[in-house]
């Protein structure tokens, strides 16, 4: 029992003396850390006043640089006011120099101006007294040569004027002669510029068109029973069928290209269709003239697109699609009347005149054509009679009108479209009539002028369509002539077979000639 209490007081006394043990050691723990702190503070404290110390040091450096810098600067800017104060003062002085050469000058020009004016009138004097001179010498001369000053004038310039008139006669006429030459010299130039400015197509149409057939069996079914399909065909269309040896193709002949190709679509329509008969022809027929009245639409828009021509009657347009189906000596008129419509283009432009009026003037020329087999008259009345229904221009009527010489040409355009027609329709290629049908034509003309008593020469102008007769003045007077005329113009039409018309001109003249030898 006393061991147990006296291990509890021992283990009590060791407990005791290990809490006191414990404070002493911490209050000496904490009597060093504190004496640690204070050593680092002071430490940091002499650190911070060293980096201070130093930053102190870098700044008042700083500092001075930036100074001598500051002060460098401002050296250089009073240097450089100094230099522009220099500057400015010898600018004034350079000013003021010129001031003054100015000032010297005025005075001068002054000077001089004042001398010119003491001079002029001294030259007045002077001319003051040539003219009395003058005056007193005229009044001399008048009195010694008993003529006045006008009537001595009057005679002089008789005189010269009689001198002077062969000469001047003979000066004119050179004159002439050189522009006459220029004239042709420029006219042939353009007229080869513009034909080789300009490049058609040479082809001609033919009066037959071919129908190819899937077999020969088509043949026998255009024809018919009796014949009757085929004389439906001929009677609807007005076209002759030519059904011959040639396998698997039958031939449509007409002088109308219009209805050739009418009755070409027709005939391809049945042979696809199948159905041939009478009724059905009608039928195909009826719709095929619908269809072709849109393809002279077409036609015609494809010929002033191609010109570059704008607002057309859409009536009109259609007339200038059927142009497509008409032909003269196998040239298409379309074609023709496109080529002309080019050519009076590029002439027009070579002068200066509107390219775009003679294009239009070119182009509906022979407008006439699409309906001269429909209506009597000349191509040339009813082309105008149209250009003026469709308010054409002036200009464009006049065209129509000049181009075979039926009226005068009144403005470049119509004779630029006058020429025009000529080139294109005596170019090489352009007409497929045969130089012997041409000749004999124009002789059996000139054969029937030449026949009328009083007739000295006959000769056929412009491809046949005029007829010029020369008839001896002694034979044949004025009144004479117009029955001289008349009774050729009879005489053509009884007798000769011509596409168009042909103008009759007699010519009477009487020359008086005299030679001074």
């Amino acid at each position: 029992m006393n061991d147990i209490i006296l291990s509890i007081l021992l283990i009590m006394l060791g407990l005791f003396v290990g809490i006191i043990i414990m404070i002493i050691l911490n209050y000496i723990k904490n009597n060093l850390s504190g004496k640690k702190a204070e050593s680092i503070i002071d430490k940091a404290n002499k650190e911070a006043d060293k980096i201070k110390r130093n930053y102190l040091l870098d700044a008042k450096e700083e500092a001075h640089k930036l100074k001598i810098e500051i002060e460098k600067e401002i050296k250089e800017k009073k240097n450089e006011i100094k230099e522009s104060e220099e500057r400015l003062l010898l600018r004034e002085s350079n000013i003021d120099k010129r001031d003054q050469t100015l000032q010297n000058r005025e005075q001068m020009l002054e000077e001089r101006e004042n001398n010119l004016v003491n001079k002029q009138r001294e030259i007045q004097k002077e001319q003051d007294k040539v003219e009395d001179i003058k005056k007193q010498q005229v009044e001399l001369l008048e009195k010694i040569a008993g003529y006045s000053k006008n009537e001595a004038r009057d005679l002089v310039m008789k005189k010269v004027e009689e001198m002077m008139n062969l000469e001047i006669a003979a000066y004119i006429k050179d004159r002439e002669v050189e522009a006459k030459l220029e004239v042709d010299k420029k006219a042939k130039s353009l007229l080869v510029s513009t034909m080789q400015k300009y490049a058609g197509d040479v082809a001609s149409d033919q009066t037959v068109t071919v129908v190819n057939l899937p077999s020969d069996d088509m043949k026998g079914r255009l024809i018919g029973r009796e014949g009757r399909n085929i004389r439906s065909i001929e009677a609807v269309t007005g076209v002759d069928l030519i059904i011959d040896d040639t396998p698997e193709a039958i031939v449509l002949s007409s002088f109308d290209p219009y209805r050739r190709e009418i009755a070409r679509v027709a005939i391809e329509a049945l042979i696809k269709d199948g159905r041939i008969h009478p009724g059905r022809i009608e039928e195909i027929y009826d719709k095929t003239v619908k269809e072709m009245k849109l393809k002279l639409l077409e036609y015609g828009e494809e010929a002033l697109f191609e010109l570059g021509i704008t607002k057309v009657d859409p009536e009109l347009q259609e007339l200038l699609g059927k142009l497509h189906f008409r032909t003269s000596f196998g040239q298409n008129a379309l074609r023709h009347s496109i080529e002309v419509a080019h050519l009076a283009g590029i002439m027009a432009g070579e002068l200066g005149e509107n390219v775009a009026l003679a294009k239009r003037a070119g182009l509906l020329h022979d407008i006439g054509k699409a309906i001269d087999h429909e209506v009597e008259g000349s191509h040339v009345d009813l082309g105008a009679s149209l250009a003026k229904k469709y308010q054409e221009n002036d200009v464009v009527i006049n065209a129509i009108e000049s181009h075979h010489g039926d009226k005068d040409a009144n403005n470049v355009i119509s004779v630029l479209v006058a020429i025009a027609d000529a080139l294109s329709a005596s170019r090489p290629g352009a007409r497929n009539d045969s130089l012997e049908n041409y000749v004999q034509r124009l002789q059996e003309l000139e054969n029937i002028g030449n026949e009328i008593p009083g007739v000295d020469k006959s000769y056929a102008m412009q491809a046949g369509r005029e007829l010029r007769v020369i008839v001896k003045p002694d034979k044949i007077d004025d009144a004479a002539s117009y029955k001289v005329a008349r009774d050729i113009k009879n005489k053509i039409e009884e007798t000769l077979q011509y596409p168009g018309t042909i103008k009759v001109i007699v010519i009477r003249e009487t020359r008086a000639q005299e030679e001074a030898k």
